[in-house]
């Protein structure tokens, strides 16, 4: 029987199997369950210093350090709710998701990778007229004799709100989805239960993503689950992240499709398997395709169970090893147990049969008690309290779910959800461009790349890729959100409704997208 709480899975796992390791990184260091709990408890008492306790709302945008682990489970400890940032959001995000989640204290590594996260958050802060305190995070400093002298007692309830959770959505910049620990534990154990991760004698995990992911704190509740250790990985690095994971025998990567990509690509480099303890290849984040599930099965020999959550739901199907490759192949796994789906037709409320095509909509443990600002809540619910994921998929009667599209104007570039519209409303700031569509075409490397169509003010001007990139980098878009194509138009084809066709610009100028690099 498992802890509810994600606290109480840390102490539950350190009495269980105290000297097993539980974490480990790139410069050698281990920390094992009982160190683990030991140190988050000496954490947890320098937060409840500086105020921190039940309910205490904390941001943190921090690196995929074994500190940042601490801090996450010292948090977990005190019941404060935690937003975790990822690293690459700037002005325009933070502004959003602070000034949504209002939190009292913001965590941040100082200087990292060339940006000052004190002064962004700050500046940021200030911008938005929050007042927060502003700490930086990471491992030293004096730890209290006993620390458990002036922790409060730890949390008993897991179903009130502990994790908010950014997510880019489909209507500009991110909003917050608030999780309960009962939900976070659901999500991972559907993953144990289903693929077998952790479960084998000798397995060894990884997190070479930013932690900051709700993907993160899935891989830490699967390592407590099942006490397997984990590598932590903080900068990725191809070549050598995956000698990394070669040395330490990591048996189960779980990423995006773009980390598949990059081990096969390793794979065919050098001639050689990069990561030959490697048995199983896990996750989600893009589309997984039949002609990639089948070469890296073909090529690497390993066992390849893609699944599909979002933000909202942290997990809505999970693939099992044993359905065999057809299914594997040509789905993104089945429903988990305890959650409810159904089918409806988009922009209606019919429930379609199997195999019929419409939206997704779900219930149950999984899915987010709502946003950090209720004014989006009407939007992602329906009436009857289901939640609608604005994805088009197929379902079968077996409950395996295909995704087939999305409703929500999303491109899926590398795993990173990158809204349209955000994208789209800066272009149209600009005085030369009459009329803007942002779409995401099909890529080998990164899954979807960031296509702008733009019909120019004057028919004769003819803006350039860089120009374009230039100026929505002075108006704060993240690199990782510029277009890499740029594709000028005399005029946009239009729906019967007046809107631009997107599809029709996918597929006019999809076919050459995977030929092309900008």
């Amino acid at each position: 029987m498992f802890a509810e709480t994600f606290w109480g899975l840390v102490d539950q796992r350190a009495e269980t199997t105290p000297d097993a390791v539980a974490l480990l990184d790139e410069h050698g260091v281990k920390l094992t369950f009982a160190e683990l709990r030991e140190q988050a408890l000496s954490t947890a008492a320098r937060l409840a210093e500086l105020g921190v306790g039940p309910g205490t709302a904390v941001a943190w945008q921090l690196p995929t350090r074994i500190s940042t682990v601490l801090t996450l489970c010292a948090l977990a400890r005190l019941g404060a709710l935690q937003m975790p940032l990822l690293m690459m959001y700037r002005e325009r995000e933070l502004g959003a998701l602070l000034a949504a989640g209002r939190p009292q204290l913001v965590l941040v590594p100082g200087q990292w990778r060339g940006t000052d996260y004190t002064a962004l958050v700050r500046d940021t802060s200030a911008r938005v007229g929050l007042r927060t305190e502003i700490v930086t995070a990471g491992p030293g400093g004096p730890a209290p004799h006993d620390p458990t002298a002036i922790l409060p007692e730890p949390p008993a309830e897991a179903q009130q709100p502990r994790w908010a959770y950014a997510t880019s959505g489909s209507s500009g910049v991110p909003k917050a989805a608030l999780h309960n620990d009962r939900g976070v534990l659901a999500a991972a154990a559907s993953v144990v239960a289903r693929t077998g991760a952790g479960t084998r004698a000798g397995d060894v995990g990884c997190i070479a993503f930013p932690i900051g992911h709700l993907g993160g704190t899935q891989y830490l509740t699967i390592t407590l689950l099942t006490g397997t250790p984990t590598l932590l990985v903080e900068a990725f690095d191809p070549a050598r992240t995956l000698a990394t994971f070669e040395q330490h025998g990591v048996t189960i990567i779980g990423g995006s499709t773009a980390l598949y990509q990059t081990v096969l690509a390793e794979r065919r480099r050098t001639g050689r398997h990069p990561v030959p303890a490697l048995r199983l290849l896990t996750g989600g984040g893009a589309p997984l395709s039949a002609a990639l599930y089948h070469e890296l099965r073909a090529e690497l020999g390993v066992e390849v169970a893609h699944c599909y959550g979002m933000t909202e739901a942290l997990m809505v199907a999970v693939a099992d090893p044993a359905d065999g490759d057809e299914l594997l192949a040509t789905t993104d796994g089945k429903l988990i147990d305890g959650l409810h789906g159904r089918v409806v037709a988009p922009g209606g409320d019919a429930v379609l049969g199997p195999g019929e095509e419409g939206e997704m909509q779900v219930r149950g443990v999984v899915v987010t008690t709502g946003y950090t600002d209720p004014a989006h809540d009407a939007a992602a619910f329906t009436a009857d309290g289901w939640l609608r994921t604005g994805d088009l998929v197929r379902m079968s009667a077996t409950g395996h779910v295909a995704v087939t599209g999305r409703i929500k104007d999303v491109i899926i570039r590398k795993g990173e959800n990158i809204s349209a519209l955000e994208i789209e409303e800066l272009l149209l700031a600009e005085p030369e461009i009459a009329e803007a569509a942002v779409i995401g075409l099909p890529d080998a490397e990164r899954g979807e790349l960031v296509c702008a169509v733009v019909r120019p003010a004057d028919p004769g001007a003819r803006l350039t890729l860089g120009e374009l990139t230039g100026r929505l980098r002075a108006a704060g878009l993240i690199t990782r959100k510029l277009p890499e194509r740029l594709e000028i138009v005399d005029a946009m084809p239009m729906t019967g409704l007046g809107k631009i066709a997107k599809n029709e610009l996918g597929a006019r100028f999809g076919a050459s997208a995977a030929e092309r690099r900008p």
